[in-house]
Formats: structure tokens, sequence, C-alpha cells
């Protein structure tokens, strides 16, 4: 399960909680410009723009699970089960494996703009990397700095989805979600007289009672209304350690704690890790469940023009600052 969101201060800011009960090798992988990809369509792209994100790395291929481009293009998947439906290859669309959409999008386009008319095209279709990687069940949040769409394809076909929240999460599909959230429309941050009746007072006890209602379960509908309630009512600077840490704090929100959701085979669900990618200056930051320290990684020139992947592992050892 995981929660993605989008967040506009001066900057765009992008990323995700990735729960998980498992680890996937993964770390902070630069792809630069040029970069070849074979497709399993048969054809070959080379990457326009380079790209920053978090991706496991097998025979110089990145499987990225969320990433942004140098223009600011981003795309996150996230697990979608029972519901994503992969067909077949059909040479009259744009057949792509799940794990490849995101680097031929952000490998070939800058804006959700450019890719909206080829994205109806799209043909999602069921054949995995390897053996060893078997086709994940997949929807799609894709964000730049003026839009947000959301990707689903089911049985019935591919769907695209304005997404105003900027938020998604995992089942049931989106349409169901934004259907499910104008349940929460009475909840609000602001101090509220009471509506109980006029035949008596009920003052507030403390604060936050507008809220009261607010699901704080970990289900993907209710991250989702909570993610949106807090990413929408959010305040924050324009500047960058503000900003970022609004969005870390928005996150934190929706956080699996160990312990708190245990999987059908007895395992602990957990955000494993947590990032936040600047889409402006592409500068990727992440924290891991065992490390709460915000580490950042930026996407620089000289790796923009490298002829291979540039990869950081991740710092996953807690760092404490010890001020005596």
């Amino acid at each position: 399960m995981c929660t993605c969101i989008n967040f506009k201060t001066k900057n765009n800011y992008f990323g995700r909680n990735l729960d998980l009960e498992y680890r996937f090798n993964e770390r902070v992988v630069i792809t630069p410009r040029d970069y070849k990809f074979k497709l399993k369509n048969g054809s070959v792209i080379n990457t326009k723009y380079s790209i920053i994100g978090m991706a496991t790395v097998e025979d110089d291929y990145p499987l990225y699970a969320e990433a942004t481009n140098e223009k600011g293009l981003s795309i996150a998947g996230l697990y979608f089960p029972n519901n994503a439906y992969y067909f077949p290859n059909d040479d009259s669309k744009l057949s792509l494996a799940p794990y490849e959409l995101i680097p031929y999008f952000l490998g070939l386009y800058s804006s959700i703009k450019e890719i909206k008319e080829i994205i109806l095209n799209l043909n999602i279709i069921n054949i995995p990397f390897s053996d060893k990687y078997p086709v994940s069940d997949l929807h799609w949040m894709v964000s730049d700095s003026e839009e947000c769409i959301v990707i689903e394809q089911m049985k019935d076909g591919l769907k695209v989805y304005e997404n105003p929240y900027g938020v998604l999460t995992n089942n049931p599909p989106f349409h169901y979600q934004i259907t499910n959230i104008t349940n929460y429309r009475n909840l609000t941050p602001k101090y509220v007289e009471s509506r109980f009746s006029d035949k008596i007072s009920l003052g507030q006890y403390g604060q936050g009672m507008g809220a009261i209602g607010l699901p704080g379960d970990n289900t993907p509908t209710s991250r989702f209304v909570r993610a949106a309630f807090n990413k929408l009512n959010s305040v924050s600077k324009d500047d960058e350690m503000s900003s970022i840490t609004q969005f870390f704090h928005i996150l934190e929100s929706v956080s699996m704690i160990k312990g708190t959701t245990i999987t059908k085979d007895g395992k602990y669900d957990i955000t494993t890790y947590s990032c936040c990618i600047n889409t402006n200056k592409g500068i990727y930051y992440y924290k891991t469940y065992t490390n709460s320290q915000i580490t950042a990684v930026k996407m620089t020139e000289r790796e923009k023009n490298k002829k291979e992947l540039s990869i950081y592992n991740l710092l996953e050892e807690q760092q404490i600052k010890f001020v005596n």
C-alpha cells in the first residue's frame, strides 16, 4: 500500500510513502540523457531528458517506483491489486509493460499537456521484466507543475482521470475515491459553532473538533481522505526547507507504523521509505523507516550527461545529532 501526493509552493514537489512488507533493493537512481531502453514491444528509445527516482537496477535497467525528469514531469506507480488488468501486445497502440511507463514518458516528454493524447492510445501489456520480476498490479499518478492525472487500466479498458486533489493511494479505483471523499465535505480545520440543536449549547473542549470524523485507519480510502485533507488545508512558507518539511509532515500523517498493519501471511506492512522531489530543481529527498534524517540527492549537470546510471545506496542507519 502507498500514498502519493503533489504539493506546490514556490516550487513544485512530488513524492510518496512506499508501504510494503518487503524490500526490493531500492536505491536512488539517475538516468542520464540519451540512455537506451529496449522495450518489450520491440522498439528502442533513447531518453531525451534525464530522470531521478527510486529504483531497483537489473542489467543496467532502472525499474522505477517513482521518478521525475529534468523538466518536472513526475510519475509514481502504486499497488492496485485485483483491479489492474493488462492486455496482450497490440501493434496499433502504444503497448508498454507496466515498468516501462516511467522511463518512456519521463524519458521523452516534458509535460502532461504533451502526453495527454498519447496516453489515450496506451495499451499496458501483460509482459514481465523477467522471471525474477513478475508483473505488478499498478495504477499511476502523473503530475507536473500545472496538472495531475491518474492512469488506470482495468478489464473494461484504459481510464485517465483528472486529479484535482493531487493524491493517490490504492484500491478501490479512483472514481470511487473521488465519490467517497464527498462523504467528508463537512470537515473543516476551523473553529465551528455547534449545529447539533438550537435548543442546547455545545461548546468545544479542544481545538480540531471541526475535523471529527476524519478517518485515522490505514486503509487506502481512509489514507486518501486524510492525505487530501491535510495537504489541501496545509499552510507552508515558500522557501525550500519549509516546503520539504511540510511535505514530509503530510506523508507522516498517512505513514504505516510497524505492527499496526499485518498482512494475511503475518508480515508487517510498513512505510519503507518516504520521498519528496523538488521537480523544478531535480532534488530527491528521502527518509527510511530506520533513518528519520532527510537525505538529499541532486541531479547535477554532470550526471545528466553521463553515459551510465548514477546509483546512490540508501542511508538506513538512524542519524542522531547530540548537542552535549
